[in-house]
């Protein structure tokens, strides 16, 4: 089996439209895709709708959390969506997005960048907006070559001269709440390092025993020795250790099935989570 557990559509920052990323990840010869866009479910009814049959979508989304002044992300998998105390955060970080994308377009306007709301708003589309957008005007006003090359303290990147903060969960009470709703978590690229500061190891360890499921190891941030520093961690802590490719469609240069999950692990989630379970293909619409 081939398992992605970690993609984006355009209900966030992904280019592919919900149904488009479905239709992909079969073509790309997976038999299992999460879609995990950042604090939002708005995508699921879609992609639920288009499934191809012979794949199986594992419905997430991807936490946007902060611990001691480092941001984070946690990818939620398999949870009611509809659990009340869990949606009322994920609103509550998703209100957020438009006044802190506003709050950057501002300071890229004070460095003589000459990035509109308008523009963003368009990248951004339906989606939930966020900093890939903004990235991606910069890209189109030709101020970076890629969205990867935003996420510097040049420009986007935490701390960088045109960031600004947004409302985070901590990550201790968005365990709490996902565990509430019956699903899974996974500490997302933890030791992506060109991403801006990382969580340190003991806090990992606190968040392990807090119920975190696992960790990301086989990620595009992550290089060999990394990857290997981190499976070591995950079997020293008790977490599953899973894979997947983060895909953004054409925004980023990784494809779907890049990086994958072993099947036990994935399994392992499966038998873990009691809010929604893996939904198998039907041949779409």
């Amino acid at each position: 089996m081939r398992i992605d557990l970690h993609t984006h559509s355009t209900a966030s920052d992904g280019t592919d439209t919900p149904a488009e990323l479905v239709r992909h990840a079969a073509a790309a010869g997976l038999d299992v895709v999460a879609l995990t866009d950042h604090d939002t479910t708005r995508g699921h009814a879609e992609a639920i709708a288009a499934l191809p049959e012979g794949l199986t979508l594992v419905t997430g989304a991807e936490l946007s959390c902060r611990l001691d002044g480092v941001s984070m992300h946690l990818l939620a998998y398999l949870f009611d969506p509809g659990e009340p105390a869990l949606l009322a955060e994920r609103e509550l970080v998703r209100d957020d997005r438009v006044p802190r994308a506003k709050g950057m377009i501002a300071k890229l306007n004070a460095l003589d960048v000459p990035v509109t709301w308008e523009q963003v708003a368009r990248i951004a589309g339906e989606g939930s907006v966020g900093r890939p957008h903004v990235a991606s005007a910069l890209v189109e006003l030709g101020v970076v070559p890629s969205v990867n090359d935003a996420f510097t303290e040049q420009w986007l990147a935490d701390g960088g001269r045109a960031y600004v903060a947004k409302h985070e969960t901590d990550p201790f009470e968005a365990i709490r709440l996902v565990k509430g709703a019956g699903g899974v978590c996974v500490f997302a690229h933890p030791a992506a390092v060109k991403r801006g500061r990382t969580v340190p190891e003991p806090a990992i360890a606190e968040l392990a025993a807090a119920g975190l499921d696992g960790i990301e190891v086989d990620h595009m941030d992550h290089d060999l020795d990394t990857r290997a520093r981190l499976r070591g961690l995950a079997k020293e802590l008790g977490l599953l250790a899973t894979g997947s490719s983060d895909y953004h469609g054409s925004r980023k240069t990784v494809a779907l099935g890049e990086f994958t999950t072993d099947p036990e692990v994935y399994g392992e989630i499966t038998r873990r989570a009691t809010g929604a379970f893996p939904v198998p293909g039907a041949g779409g619409v």
